[in-house]
Order: structure tokens, then sequence, then C-alpha cells
């Protein structure tokens, strides 16, 4: 293709990109352009095909595995491997990061690829190129720094660093920013700015749209594994409304779906709550926290990443985390006990996971046994499971909760972000539970997603059971919550209705140890 006068010449054609799966055609004639130096970011529902394009593109799905043509720098590629697209100077990032935790940082930055001296590795080159390559993503901790020693924003610049050594000219990036708070999401932002800068082009999905609004040239979407447009950002004047009408086909009236609430009495309690952190005694995660939750009621909490949200969750959920120092829990006025997952599900406590591939789902699974992995005494009689019973209630759920799956005997792994996250939905509500516990759920989800886990939020609500809502978007609690707790360095903050809170008054709360309070 000739660029058109002022147009920046193309550095890769995707054309008319089919691929198939068994009884699912992923992909069909889907086409993008992405020119040298540009940000061109892919947007679409969860399943509508976006990792997948971009696995044909690295070569994780290989040449002869779809049909279609792939032009990068002028030439047609046929990559039989991931290896051949590096070393074509393409390189992708995953949402779930490819790095060895227990190895160093120069050690994963040139795993598979380290210079070598005399037939050996040169360590000395290694580090000394590592420093570089962290400095030119603005690290500066010591290259010997074990990987689990560094929070995942700083794995993020570690995995570009990697591909920086790998002298790439095209950067795909997955989801970059989905488990990273604020801070560390806008340097990665800066970032890859600062990599466009320097003529290297990028390719970004993402479900942020506001960061997409923020840092992308341009915009192609994809739905059902068609592509709809191409969107210049400036040009057509793009905001978010006008992305989520391309990826949903239709106009989202309401992002959080009205709901009228109808709270009840206090039936849930937390009582000075402490918790040490698994490995270092001396570090409290959770300080003496305590709060109610009410029927009906949707609770949010709120801080910063590593603020103890987490840590306060599961260690309710069956003392799951840390080491448990003391504290009381009440439900309906007694004291229950909680002392392992198990006796949290019977006194009807529910935890949906932050992480749903590693916490919320067994991956080599399908989705039937998923669903009542956490209640198996329901379909079983004599300890003998009810196979069939066992499928309908699946079914049931893949109907309600709208799981995009021809059939409940698919693997949980096929299925995309979004409809896994359901499935884990799917698997604690089953359990029936009086308090459920949301840890994240609408992380790495497209917008049409989370408006369908709002609703079901908004539905278990009106059944008279109590929701806590932990999530980093402050947009998302104010939408959905009734009441939101902030909390910061393991202990609560502030306790505030909703309807009088706003994003500047908790971030305030989210970063300070003054207090706050008011359980009422």
């Amino acid at each position: 293709m000739v660029p058109a006068e002022n147009e920046s010449p193309t550095i890769l054609e995707m054309k008319s990109i089919t691929k198939e799966f068994p009884g699912v055609k992923a992909l069909e004639n889907v086409s993008i352009r992405v020119a040298a130096g540009e940000i061109h970011a892919i947007c679409g529902e969860n399943g509508a095909g976006k990792s997948t394009l971009m696995k044909v593109l690295s070569g994780v799905y290989p040449y002869g595995t779809y049909t279609g043509e792939i032009v990068y720098l002028g030439e047609t590629v046929r990559f039989r491997d991931i290896r051949a697209s590096e070393a074509a100077g393409i390189a992708i990032i995953h949402q779930e990061l490819a790095l060895i935790p227990q190895l160093s940082i120069t050690e994963n930055i040139f795993l598979g690829n380290e210079p070598r001296k005399r037939g050996a590795i040169d360590w000395v080159e290694a580090h000394r190129r590592a420093i570089d390559l962290l400095a030119r993503v603005g690290l500066t901790d010591d290259p010997d720094t074990q990987i689990k020693n560094i929070g995942v924003g700083k794995q993020q610049l570690v995995e570009i660093a990697k591909a920086l050594n790998k002298n790439v000219k095209l950067l795909i990036l997955d989801e970059p920013t989905a488990a990273l708070n604020e801070a560390d999401s806008q340097h990665l932002l800066d970032l890859i700015l600062g990599l466009r800068g320097r003529g290297i082009a990028a390719i970004m999905i993402s479900h942020k749209l506001n960061e997409i609004e923020q840092i992308a040239d341009s915009i192609t979407i994809i739905r059902d594994g068609h592509t709809v447009e191409t969107l210049n950002v400036k040009r057509d004047g793009v905001d978010e409304d006008r992305i989520i009408r391309g990826m949903v086909g239709r106009v989202l009236e309401h992002r959080f779906p009205e709901r009228n609430s109808h709270i009840g009495e206090v039936f849930f309690e937390v009582k000075n709550w402490n918790v040490q952190h698994p490995l270092t005694a001396e570090r409290m995660v959770v300080k003496n926290s305590s709060f109610i939750v009410r029927r009906g009621e949707v609770v949010g909490f709120a801080g910063l990443m590593g603020a103890g949200r987490t840590e306060l969750a599961m260690s309710i959920f069956g003392r799951s985390y840390g080491n448990f120092i003391s504290g009381e829990l009440y439900k309906d006025g007694k004291q229950i006990q909680a002392r392992n997952v198990g006796e949290a599900i019977d006194n009807g406590i529910a935890y949906v996971s932050e992480d749903r591939k590693a916490l919320g789902l067994n991956l080599l699974d399908d989705i039937k046994d998923s669903v009542v992995a956490a209640k198996l005494s329901k379909i079983s009689r004599a300890q003998i499971i009810n196979h069939v019973e066992e499928h309908n209630v699946a079914d049931e759920y893949r109907k309600s909760l709208r799981i995009k799956t021809p059939t409940v005997d698919e693997g949980v792994n096929k299925l995309s972000g979004g409809n896994q996250q359901k499935v884990v939905l799917a698997k604690w509500l089953f359990t029936d539970p009086d308090l459920l516990i949301l840890d994240e759920p609408t992380r790495g989800i497209d917008v049409g997603a989370k408006t369908e886990i709002y609703g079901i939020i908004r539905d278990i609500a009106a059944q008279g059971k109590g929701v806590i809502l932990i999530s980093s978007e402050l947009p998302e609690l104010l939408g959905v919550s009734d009441r939101i707790i902030t909390i910061f360095e393991g202990a609560i903050t502030n306790n505030v209705p909703a309807s009088e809170a706003d994003p500047e008054t908790l971030l305030k709360s989210m970063t300070s140890t003054k207090k706050k309070v008011n359980d009422k």
C-alpha cells in the first residue's frame, strides 16, 4: 500500500484473516493496517477475536492454521512460531506475564537469548545491558532482584525491556494495565508514548477506553470475529461513547444499571479484625478493621494496590490469606466461625477472586464441573454425583448469565475472559451465599460484559443478599455501590454513602491514615 500524502508508511497489514476452531469461526475476513510509529488500538467485546488475531500475527497460531495474508515491512510473512516473529522485530506481551518469579530481572530479560563469550554465558555483559534496558523503561531496580520481589507494574516494564532487547519494531500489548493501579498505568502509558517517539509502533488491546482515547492514534473495532471499522482518533473525534457504540452495535444508555435499593437490617459484621503478612511477622496487612453489611446492600471497598482490600476479603473467607491474629465475625447477631473455606461456605460466605485463572478456575475442567465445584453436595446422593443434575444446573446458569458457549461440556480454557468470569460467578452463586465478596470482578473484561455483571450484582442485592465489591475503578464503585469503605495500609479510613462520595474525597481517604469512619 502506498501511503497517502502526510501519512506514515505502513509497517503492517493483515488482510482477510480467517481463523477457525472446531465448530467456531473465531475470525472471518479481518483486516487491519498499522502505520510506522503509530499506536493502534484494537477494541471489542470479550470473545470478539482480538487476542486470536494477535496470536495469528505473532506466530502462536502458525502459518497454515489460518487463511489470509500478513504483510510486514513491505513483505509477505509466514511465521511458523513465535521465535520467527520475534526475529522479525515483533514482540507480544500477554496479559498473563511470561516471567519466571524465582529468576532475576537480568535472567528474565535474556532468557533464551543470553549474551555469550567463548561459548559460555557472559553475565557481566548481561548485567551491563540489563541496566541500560531498565533505564530505557524507567526502572532503577537492581538487575539481580528476583522478579517475585517487584510489583506487577514493574514486571510489565521488565517485559518491555525484554522486548527492546530483541530490537522490537512492533510491540503488541494485550491488556497491559489490567492489573495495575492508576499511577503504574499512567507510567506505562507514558512509556508507550515515548516508544512511539522513537519510531516503535504498538498495537494495544485494552478494555480501559479512557486509556485508549488518551494514547491511541487509530482504533480498529472487532465484533463477533469481523472488522467493524477503523477510526482515526483525532480526525473522527473519537470518545468513549463512540467506541462503545462500535463494540456492542448499539448505544449503552446506562453503563451502571439503575436500581432502587431496598436496604434492610445488619446481617453481617466484622469486629476488630487483625491479620499478619504470611511471611513477614512484623507486617500487619489488616489492622483492627471493623465494618457491617446490611441485607440488600452493595458495599464498595476502595484502596490503592497493596492497601489490604484483598487481604481483608480473603482472610474473612476462611482465613485464606495471612496469619490470623484476632477478630470476630457475626451473622444475624450470632458469632460464627470461618476458620477454613469449608466453614466460610457453610456460613453463607462466597468469594470471587481477583485472579480468575489462578484461583477462580481449574482451567483443565469443563464448564459444568466448574459451576458445581464449590458445593458438590447439592448435586450428590450418597457421595455419588448426579451428572444429569450437574449438566442441568450448569446449563441454567449458562442461560441466565448469558455465558457465550454452545455447550457446558466446553473447557473453561476456551472461553473469553468475560465468560470465564461469569463461570466463576456461577460457581459461587450455586453455593447460595448470603454474602458475596467480589474482588475486581470486571478486571480485563469489555464494557458490555461489565454492564451484564453490574446487572447480576443488582439482582443479587435485590434478593436481600449482601455484596462486597472490591474495585480499583472509582467510577465503578460510585456507580454500583450503596456505601463505600476506603482502606489505607491495612486500616479502614472512611465509610461513606456512595451518594455523598466523589473521586477526590475517596482518593484522600485512600492515601491517608486519618480516619473518618462511620458505620451507620
